[in-house]
């Protein structure tokens, strides 16, 4: 199986940290390894000329500055930012040439593992199933909350098992419902968290495209003959005009229950969405009052922040809870952890006063 790790994100709730040059995947969040080589990391023994990293043409300078030793020809270079679907299905395209039956993993480059093995295993017998099945696995993971960021599984009956890792009937996707509904879904034990871990072959993956985002493929198809003519600017020009879609909405929503399995994952597993979930976590490796701290401390009654600094300046706290202070070369972030939502208003902001600081 090809692993596709997609690298291609803004991660815009992690600002100031994380920027539109250097998006969340190149930061150093969770360790002194950015959040993109933990991932590739997982897979340290899968053969390196089946690893490929997804992202985007602005993106591909620092991702070389990241890793100056990963092979040129595995970059999957997407000519412009417009969400999963365009970018999986231009992926499935390219991946299509090399080998259209081999079953390939879409990897995202921003989450949390833990229980290594577990996690690896799952996607070595998903390789298994998808081969003896013809059928789409995914990941998904047991709730403990209402998360209204997340998309929700409903699964039904344990189809198989194999090796300790078991395999559910699909019975459908909810993209980031409501809250409400979000509790109900809990309510009823039938609903996991979606992990986005879309494992099929490029020739499966093309077809479902072509039944149920028919508009999509159709560019699709006229990329894959501009890619045959080595043709940029005809590659460009046609993806910029793909609609701007996630892969949930565009064929998860509508996927017909008979052609998904789903892997219910018993490892650790963590979005690292935003301020407050990457708190939530890294809560092991908080102080004793719940501060997650990087850089230089002096905090004093102090509990349950975040305060990310630089080498060589101290950011002194007095009295605060629940708080968020970032502090970058040219910004500096200081929230309410509650409130870490309307940063994207502070996105919108600058975006309207000219993009510095983006």
């Amino acid at each position: 199986m090809k692993i596709v790790v997609l690298a291609g994100g803004g991660g815009t709730r992690l600002w100031p940290m994380s920027r539109k040059n250097k998006p969340k995947q190149f930061c150093k969040l969770t360790s002194d390894k950015t959040i993109l080589e933990e991932t590739l990391a997982r897979f340290k023994d899968w053969p390196a000329d089946k690893i490929y990293i997804a992202t985007t043409e602005s993106l591909v300078e620092p991702l070389k500055e990241i890793l100056p030793d990963f092979p040129e020809k595995n970059i999957i270079i997407e000519p412009d930012k417009r969400d999963t679907a365009p970018a999986m299905g231009y992926s499935a395209v390219k991946l299509s040439l090399e080998d259209e039956n081999e079953p390939i993993a879409f990897i995202p480059s921003d989450h949390y593992i833990g229980q290594l093995d577990k996690f690896v295993k799952a996607i070595k017998k998903a390789e298994e199933v998808i081969n003896e099945t013809g059928k789409l696995l995914d990941i998904s993971i047991y709730p403990t909350s209402p998360n209204t960021a997340l998309g929700y599984t409903k699964v039904g009956k344990k189809v198989l098992e194999k090796d300790d890792v078991e395999f559910y009937q699909f019975e459908g996707h909810t993209e980031k419902p409501d809250f409400k509904t979000a509790q109900k879904y809990l309510e009823t034990g039938h609903y996991l968290w979606h992990a986005n871990y879309y494992m099929w072959t490029p020739k499966l993956f093309l077809e479902a495209y072509k039944k149920y985002a028919p508009q999509l493929h159709a560019y699709l198809m006229k990329i894959k003959e501009a890619i045959r003519k080595n043709d940029k600017v005809e590659i460009d020009k046609i993806y910029g005009k793909m609609e701007k879609i996630s892969i949930d909405y565009a064929i998860m929503e509508k996927m017909s229950p008979e052609n998904v399995l789903i892997i219910k994952g018993d490892f650790d597993w963590k979005d690292i969405g935003g301020w407050d979930t990457l708190h939530e976590n890294l809560m092991t490796k908080t102080d004793e009052k719940r501060n997650l701290v990087q850089g230089e401390r002096l905090n004093i009654a102090t509990s349950n922040s975040i305060i990310y600094g630089k080498e060589g300046k101290v950011i002194a706290t007095v009295g605060l809870d629940d708080v968020v202070i970032v502090d970058t070369e040219d910004a500096l972030l200081v929230c309410s952890k509650a409130k870490v939502q309307d940063i994207k208003k502070v996105i919108k902001e600058l975006e309207v006063r000219g993009k510095k600081y983006l």
